[in-house]
């Protein structure tokens, strides 16, 4: 007999330091070439470079990543990618990630530690920040570095900032937006945050003017004139572009409760009740929950037997307050309507023509009735039996 005996591997690897800025967009492809080195050779044939291998990640201890770290991978054969953007309260703090990757293949793993050190940048965070929303962009398309170049590339030529930084890239479908249907080639759309040290341009504000605002809400197209700048590779719905300057918004300070020291007042010994307790009486509830609506059911039996039987007026009372005329008239139609049917019971029904008696067309003989006398005929068909009666009639004649 013959035992196979499969085992699933996993090896780890040395930790990988990155250092990102706070405020700035960071990005981490996790590439699936560099683990395609780790997996053993697989002991069945087939294409080995094409294994579907898929990434999981999460904070070393916890179940899930960091609030400001997301992670997507579109399909087993793509590479998977870590983004986000860290604020200062990260700064200084190492944050690490472990990623896992399964060979979906060969059901092997390859596990290391991406370990991220947060440091802090002088001019974070920028006083500037605009948000563009790209329509024909899917958020991992966005997020390799040459099409992310482009496009901070196209916003610099429009803006003439000294500094311009990517600080956050969200998908549409973050927001409430819509899974696009497979056809034409629709994409989820991303939203694209930049900050500059400088004002924003005029070209970037001609969105904000009446003439654009009204289009905007008949659902059409603004007139930017720097939109043909982006035009050849990213579209951008200006209308739901966001400017926002920093030095003008109002903080809000929420203030938090002290949460205390996590130890429970003192309040003395619990005591529990006396394992004896004291006996409860319940004839009263008794008396209350059956005897009170039984005196009030008994009550109105005998109003309601007092009002039909003892208030009767009768058939007596009746007649003498009725007018002897009256009386008269209605005996007589009562009599009237006794005779009529009595009557109607002794009286001869003249039978249809379909019960006479007819010759036999071959015979001759005289065929009696097809009904006896006490048949009901009103339920008979009568055309065939009046055709039937035609020849006699003719003989007749």
């Amino acid at each position: 007999m013959l035992f196979l005996v499969v085992t699933i591997l996993s090896r780890s690897h040395a930790d990988l330091n990155v250092y990102p800025s706070a405020g700035v967009l960071f990005v981490h492809v996790l590439e699936r070439e560099y683990f395609k080195g780790e997996f053993p050779p697989y002991p069945k044939s087939g294409d080995a470079s094409n294994d579907p291998i898929t990434f999981n990640t999460n904070l070393m201890g916890y179940p899930d990543r960091p609030g400001w770290l997301r992670y997507i991978q579109r399909t087993p054969h793509s590479d998977g990618v870590l983004y986000g953007s860290p604020t200062a309260e990260h700064v200084g703090k190492s944050t690490v990630i472990e990623i896992t990757a399964y060979n979906r293949r060969s059901f092997e793993t390859a596990r290391h530690n991406l370990v991220i050190n947060i440091m802090a940048t002088e001019e974070f965070p920028l006083p500037y920040q605009a948000e563009f929303y790209i329509r024909n962009m899917n958020v991992e398309e966005m997020l390799a570095s040459e099409v992310l170049g482009d496009f901070l590339g196209a916003v610099k030529n429009v803006w003439q900032p000294e500094r311009l930084n990517a600080i956050n890239i969200t998908s549409a479908l973050d927001r409430g937006g819509r899974v696009p249907l497979p056809i034409n080639d629709l994409k989820e759309g991303v939203y694209v945050m930049v900050g500059a040290d400088v004002s924003f341009s005029s070209c970037l504000r001609e969105v904000e003017n009446p003439h654009n605002q009204l289009r905007c809400s008949q659902e059409m197209e603004p007139v930017i004139s720097c939109d043909k700048k982006f035009r050849a590779q990213f579209h951008i719905d200006w209308c739901k572009i966001s400017l926002v300057d920093i030095n003008k918004v109002v903080p809000v300070y929420v203030t938090r409760p002290d949460p205390g020291s996590g130890v429970l007042p003192e309040i003395g010994e619990y005591n529990p009740p006396p394992e004896s307790l004291k006996s409860r009486d319940y004839f009263s509830d008794f008396i209350v929950t059956l005897a009170v609506p039984a005196a009030v059911a008994c009550v109105l039996f005998f109003i309601l037997g007092y009002t039909m039987c003892c208030r009767r007026e009768g058939v007596k009372k009746r007649n003498m307050q009725t007018p002897d005329i009256q009386l008269v008239h209605h005996n007589s139609i009562q009599k009237s309507s006794k005779e009529l049917r009595s009557m109607s019971k002794n009286r001869e029904i003249s039978w249809p023509l379909s019960t006479l008696p007819v010759f036999n067309p071959v015979s001759g003989e005289v065929v009696p009735p097809i009904h006896p006398d006490n048949y009901e005929t009103t339920s008979m068909p009568l055309m065939q039996t009046q055709a039937n009666n035609q020849p006699h009639q003719q003989d007749t004649h």
